[in-house]
């Protein structure tokens, strides 16, 4: 017994002597948190391909309430995948989330898991979104985000084209018959022949006009149909011997079915419809950098990250836009300056001269008569985000926490900031950050335009300064201060809108004609002597306010003197009430073929 007891002892010993420690495998935590953001992604990537998918179901349906319902969708989707995504990862970190070396390595294993992802791009944007959000205050941090691309991201292709290819030995309608018929949709075409017929003639006048009628050519027409508000786009291209077209075809869904609307190969039409003024296509994409490179092919003149946006993806859109503009700021010893123009009430707006871009800061207060609040300025930016901006607003992008180099600003941008703003520009080290601001495409304002311009260049912009008016008004929009300040005029002379802080809904206003004077003393009386509502809006003032000059005026009223008359506002009203979608088309209406 002894001996066993002893021999017991023995092995109990050597147990102990030759026992291996739990592991600890905390090590593996910010593995786990690159994954938990890589699912939060996947998760992302497929409900916008869900949402966009949609696209054309609801045009088959003319459905066009729910299509411009999941455009809206869409883009608040990202905002709150992001924050379900950061909340998640900080409950996984704990005490660890602001640990600098946890996130160091969670971004190494993000890095290294996304390496051969053909929407790697996509998926950085998103690891940067909730890194942001999980450091409130953090401006951008190289060795703990994507500030800069990792690839040109061309390496990723498609295994089969994403276009479908046509050669034009066959003749011209045969070609175009072929178009049509690899569209075909669940709901017929409405007298093809006939559209064809139309679409052919256009073809030909296009084709003599770039010298390429009878010469060989390819056509390559990308197979994912753009969809937006009422219309659905066929996107191509066609190319000659040395030359490259756009080559675009806008549907309609309407009585009777499907047509060809138009043919669009100008440069203005095709740029116009991918422009900052308008809302996002939902279009299916698979890898988003191959679908970008061939919309650039047409449009080499876009930036790519206009191009990102066009296609919904504008939080990466922002990142290339960010991207380009550290470029440019390492290339230039300019320094920021106090943007042209009459300057604001509300916001104080600077710009870079070589950049076609400006920075608008929200002041942190308002002289009167302006009584709204930073944050009423604020949620009007995001209603113009997600509205249907027709072509006639500005999209931005929203920075916090924007870093520059202090000397990259001007002495006098830093007294407009001290003087309007001081909260929002913090200064330390050699370094300017700004805690928020709006990044916007530059354009003349129309008012400084005016200024320059002859009679008939006068005449193009006032008329599309009124159209501006209407078709925003068509789209629910009253734009509030609608002097010419307010409105800019872009490179193709298009009038768009850009001050927002007074827009609104414009079946929330009362339009209203002003009363008779029931005596003299009312008539002579230097103060209305009518109750006027905060939401009253007297069109018969607009003449005596909106436009100085005589002779601009005179053009104004000629061209859009209905603006001026109550009635064309509560008929628009009355539409808008009875669910009507008014039809804005992004194409100029000559280019549309006549059934």
């Amino acid at each position: 017994m002894k001996r066993d007891r002893d021999t017991t002892a023995i092995f109990v010993s050597m147990s102990e002597e030759n026992a291996v420690q739990s592991p600890n495998f905390d090590k593996l935590i910010p593995y786990d948190a690159a994954h938990l953001i890589l699912g939060e992604y996947f998760n992302y990537y497929h409900q916008f391909k869900s949402i966009t998918r949609r696209a054309e179901i609801r045009f088959e349906a003319c459905d066009w309430h729910g299509l411009m319902s999941d455009a809206r969708e869409r883009i608040t989707l990202y905002r709150d995948c992001v924050g379900g995504a950061t909340e998640k990862v900080l409950i996984l970190l704990g005490e660890r989330a602001q640990d600098r070396e946890v996130w160091k390595a969670t971004f190494k294993n993000f890095s290294f898991d996304i390496k051969n992802f053909n929407t790697r791009n996509i998926a950085e944007t998103f690891y940067n979104s909730v890194f942001r959000h999980s450091h409130q205050g953090l401006g951008a941090d190289e060795d703990l985000m994507f500030v800069h691309a990792t690839a040109t991201y061309r390496e990723f292709k498609s295994t089969e084209p994403i276009y479908h290819s046509f050669k034009s030995k066959s003749n011209l309608r045969t070609l175009l018959r072929y178009i049509a018929e690899e569209y075909s949709m669940d709901v017929p075409w409405k007298n093809l022949d006939r559209n064809l017929d139309l679409l052919e003639g256009q073809f030909i006048e296009e084709l003599e006009e770039r010298n390429l009628l009878g010469k060989e050519f390819r056509v390559e027409m990308l197979k994912s149909v753009f969809y937006r508000n009422k219309g659905a786009y066929i996107v191509g291209r066609l190319l000659g011997p040395k030359s490259v077209h756009p080559l675009v075809l806008p549907l309609l869904n309407g009585p009777g079915g499907i047509v060809i609307d138009a043919l669009l190969m100008d440069d203005r039409d095709v740029s116009s419809i991918f422009s900052y003024n308008r809302s996002y296509f939902l279009v299916d994409v698979d890898i988003a950098s191959e679908i970008v490179d061939f919309l650039h092919s047409i449009l080499p003149t876009k930036p790519l990250s206009e191009l990102y946006n066009s296609i919904g993806f504008e939080k990466h859109g922002k990142t290339v836009f960010y991207r380009n503009l550290l470029r440019h700021l390492a290339a230039t010893d300019e320094k920021m300056i106090i943007a042209p123009g009459i300057k604001g009430m509300v916001m104080s707006v600077f710009t870079l001269p070589s950049f076609g871009m400006v920075f608008k800061v929200i002041k942190d207060r308002f002289a009167p008569p302006k009584d709204s609040t930073q944050e009423q300025v604020k949620e009007k930016y995001k209603i113009v985000n997600l509205h249907h901006r027709v072509g006639r607003m500005v999209d931005s992008h929203v920075f916090e926490n924007l870093d520059l180099e202090s000397h990259q600003l001007s002495d006098a941008v830093r007294e407009e900031m001290q003087e309007f703003a001081p909260s929002k520009l913090l200064e330390s080290e050699g370094k300017s950050c700004f805690t928020h601001l709006y990044v916007e495409k530059r354009m003349i304002p129309l008012n400084i335009y005016l200024e320059g311009a002859n009679l008939t260049e006068a005449e193009e912009v006032i008329d599309e300064y009124g159209k501006a008016i209407k078709q925003m008004a068509a789209v629910n929009i009253f734009p509030g201060d609608m002097l010419l300040k307010n409105f800019g005029v872009t490179r193709l002379k298009r009038v768009v809108f850009y001050d927002y802080d007074e827009i609104g809904f414009l079946t929330d206003y009362n339009f209203r004609r002003i009363p008779e004077p029931r005596d003299e003393f009312e008539e002579m009386s230097s103060e209305p002597y009518y109750h006027v509502g905060p939401m009253d809006i007297f069109p018969e003032e607009f003449p005596r306010f909106l436009i100085g000059d005589p002779q601009i005026r005179a053009i104004f009223h000629r061209l859009h003197g209905d603006l001026y008359d109550v009635a064309f506002w509560r008929g628009m009203q009355k539409k808008l009430i009875n669910g009507e979608i008014i039809d804005v088309f992004p194409y100029r209406d000559s280019r549309r073929l006549s059934m």
